[in-house]
This record gives C-alpha cells, structure tokens and sequence, in this order.
C-alpha cells in the first residue's frame, strides 16, 4: 500500500485542481482507467491500494513519480481438473521481500549480539533491542501460554510468525509498498499453517487422547446420556476447532485493511473539498497513519499470543 508515498504526493497536489496528473498519480491503473464525469475526472484512489495486481510500482523520477514494472507471467499447471496459476504478484513479491528482511535482520541481529557479548560482555544497540523483543515473546508470550515439556521447540515457530506478520504489516506504511497481510489469501494460509501446528502438538503431546479433543465421549456419564451428548458435542468440537483459524484469518485481515481505507479516503476528502480544506484531512490521514504503525506491532503481537494460547490449550486438553 503505497499510503506513505501517498500522503507526499498529496502535498505535491493539493496545492492545484485534481486534473489529469494528480488522477495519474493516485488512480491510473489496469483497469482503473479515470471516468470523466460533469467534465471533471473521477478516479478511485482506495481499490487499487488494497487490491493485488500483477505490476509492481517502483519510484520514478518523474511524474507522477512511479512506474509500473510488469511481473513474468507463467502458463497455469493444470492438478487434475484445476487449472492453477503460480505467477508471481506484487503481495507474492512483499512476502518474500518480508522474508528476506527477516533473515537479513535476524541473522544480522544475532551476529552482532555474539560480537558484542565477545567484547564487553553485553550486547549492545540495534542487537540489544532485538534481544529484549526475543526474549519477552519466549517468556511472556510462548512459554507463558505452551506448558509443559517440550515447550521450548514451539518457541522459533512463535517468533516465526511475530517477525513475519511484523515485517509484511510495516512494508505497506512504506512508500511504493503494499500490505501482502491485507490479502485474506495470505491471512488464511498464515492461520492455516498456524492450525495444522496447533493439532499436530496436541496428536504429539496426548496421544490417543486426542480423539477427545474432536469426538467427545464423557466417561462420567451414563451410557444413555453419553449417546446423546456424543452426537451433539461432536460437532461442536468440530467447528470450535475451525473457528480458531476463521478468527486468526479475519482478525488480521480486516485489521490490516480498515486503517489502509480510512487513510486513503481522508486523502480523497483533500481532492473533494479542495485546497481550503486540505489541512485538516491530511492531518487526519497523518494521525491515523501513526496509528497503523502501532496497529502493524499489535497485530503481529497478537496473532504470535493466540497461537501460543492455542497451542497451550490443545496440549492440556482433557474432557
């Protein structure tokens, strides 16, 4: 989402009429072409921002400062009668850019940290935040919530996530970038990948007793009460299982989204109410963008919570 480079080329527009360069600059897209309308053009500055496309936007020096480079299109591979499509997209390209930073920083944190711990005992900087975020999440966040033995091996995955989810939410604040974590496409296979480590940890960890967790089956009860209550209760466990992942997916999603539209329509209120009233809906859209750079650290904070939670829950499950 590129709302930074956004709000900078509404200062570059707000001081002239919205005509044809600043319709450029925020809508001219494949597919968004501008419609003329009572003489004046019409142009929609929000879809394409939160939408995926196949062109990937990277600065240019002229107006209207970007230019669209085309990404490689493959011909579809056909699984049985599906016909699936893997070539590349701008959120394909942000998740691995998030990746690479991941390891760029990550590595390059712990290198530093051992540097500095082999010089004065104690790390130091950049490495010595990096540091206090790993450990609160391991202590506060994993260990706090997955009990039991074998607790620490769930801790990477943990971080995992954090730093991920962390790294995609903060390349669509920048300019010429996009929010690959407003994409439910990639919520969902986040929260999928999530449910099959939860369920996996509850077969390791109980066992044959994990058939507790999806078929209930009260030991306590009589026989012509157990009946009954195995054939309601059954399906229940079901969908409170497929709930956990609907809520990861939604959750991220839609919050990851809403900031994006309400900045980008305070900055159409600049275009639609001229440049009189420009000032306070920038100011607006600056505020709300302050507030998406905490929304970015939340929302990797808890989604990285639920799953240690979830994790915690289905290894002390019992019935």
């Amino acid at each position: 989402m590129r709302l930074v480079g956004s709000l900078v080329l509404t200062l570059l527009f707000a001081v002239a009429p919205a005509g044809p360069l600043g319709a450029r600059a925020l809508g001219a897209q494949e597919g968004h072409a501008p419609a003329a309308e009572h003489g004046a053009p019409s142009v929609d500055i929000i879809t394409p921002h939160i939408t995926d496309a196949r062109e990937f936007e990277v600065p240019y020096w002229k107006p209207p400062f970007y230019k669209e480079v085309h990404l490689p299109h493959w011909a579809p591979i056909h699984v049985g009668g599906v016909e699936v499509d893997l070539s590349p997209t701008k959120h394909v390209v942000m998740l691995l850019l998030a990746a690479t930073l991941c390891v760029v920083v990550l590595v390059g944190a712990a290198a530093a940290h051992r540097r500095s711990s082999h010089a004065s005992g104690s790390p130091r900087g950049f490495a010595a935040g990096i540091e206090a975020m790993v450990l609160y999440l391991r202590d506060e966040v994993a260990l706090k919530n997955i009990h039991g033995p074998g607790a620490e091996r769930y801790v990477p995955f943990i971080l995992t996530l954090f730093f991920f989810i962390l790294f995609a939410n903060l390349l669509g604040l920048i300019p010429y970038g996009s929010t690959a974590t407003g994409n439910i496409s990639v919520t969902l296979m986040l929260a999928l990948i999530t449910f099959v480590v939860v369920e996996v940890s509850g077969m390791l960890t109980l066992g044959r007793s994990y058939l507790s967790t999806v078929f209930y089956w009260n030991k306590e009860l009589p026989l012509f009460v157990r009946v009954p209550m195995f054939l309601i209760m059954s399906p229940v466990e079901m969908v409170g299982k497929l709930t956990k992942p609907f809520a990861l997916t939604i959750r991220l999603f839609a919050n990851m989204t809403a900031g994006h539209i309400v900045v980008l329509a305070f900055i159409g209120l600049i275009f639609f109410f001229g440049n009189l009233a420009a000032g306070a809906p920038f100011l607006m859209a600056v505020a709300i963008m302050l507030l998406e750079l905490f929304v970015a650290f939340l929302q990797a904070f808890i989604f990285a919570l639920l799953a240690s939670v979830f994790i915690g829950q289905i290894r002390s499950a019992h019935h």
